[in-house]
């Protein structure tokens, strides 16, 4: 990619997506903030990047709507004239030992497909049309381990992120040549998304992963973020890939 553009981040109030933000408005894109319902949130990071220096743009849907996520995709063109990169970044989960069978239903699968995979091919779907007619754009999918591993935090989680890496190598072979399309995949990032059952509980399971890893530490959110940058403007002849960013817990 030649220079900075218009980059588009669901799930930015916080975390990854958070962190993303930032990255890109220190390189000089403008950055469009998607989120469901935490606009306090993401207008507070909203601010952190107009101190770096970006543009930026609030932009509130559900991305499980098909409705809403070519409402956004039309709201970020109609204020910058462009999409340049899509960062699929918005999720949720459902915690449940892999050990209970009856912990999850049949609601807690489609939810979690719904917000996690449905949503990414909506949302790249409504963009795409607006990169082909500019000649490139790239995407760049949060995965995550448990998708390899099947390990995570409920059996419902670890499908939803297999599917999501499937998903981007059918849209990279589907996009191409214009579209580049890649994932993203961390192990344990400290973030507040691993402490959302109880703070004691997410510090030991960071202590235990960073244990296993082999590089003895846990990634960051900044660290997931320079990955996304560079998968989305530095790896030009890369896609249909998904990268483990797991501190090497898959050579433990």
């Amino acid at each position: 990619m030649a220079g900075p553009g218009v980059v588009l981040i669901t799930g930015a109030a916080g975390g990854i997506g958070a962190a993303t933000a930032r990255t890109f408005a220190r390189q000089g894109w403008s950055v469009a903030l998607g989120y469901a319902s935490s606009e306090g949130q993401t207008r507070a990071v909203a601010v952190e990047c107009n101190a770096l220096g970006a543009d930026t743009l609030l932009v509130q849907g559900d991305v499980g709507e098909d409705a809403d996520c070519k409402r956004i995709a039309g709201e970020v063109r109609e204020r910058f004239g462009r999409i340049d990169v899509l960062v699929n970044n918005a999720a949720r989960t459902t915690f449940a030992p892999h050990s209970d069978l009856d912990a999850l239903s049949a609601d807690d699968f489609l939810g979690l497909y719904r917000n996690n995979v449905v949503s990414v091919y909506q949302m790249t779907r409504a963009v795409a049309a607006i990169m082909r007619a500019q000649g490139s754009g790239a995407v760049v999918n949060v995965g995550s381990r448990a998708g390899i591993t099947g390990g995570g935090s409920s059996m419902a989680y670890a499908a939803s992120k297999a599917a999501l890496h499937t998903l981007t190598r059918s849209l990279a072979r589907s996009l191409a040549p214009e579209i580049r399309v890649n994932c993203i995949a961390p192990g344990f990032v400290d973030s507040s998304w691993h402490y959302r059952q109880s703070e004691e509980k997410g510090q030991k399971a960071k202590a235990a992963y960073a244990g296993k890893a082999v590089l003895k530490r846990v990634a960051d959110t900044g660290n997931i973020a320079d990955a996304i940058y560079w998968a989305a403007t530095g790896a030009l002849a890369m896609t249909g890939e998904v990268i483990s960013m797991d501190a090497g817990m898959h050579l433990a």
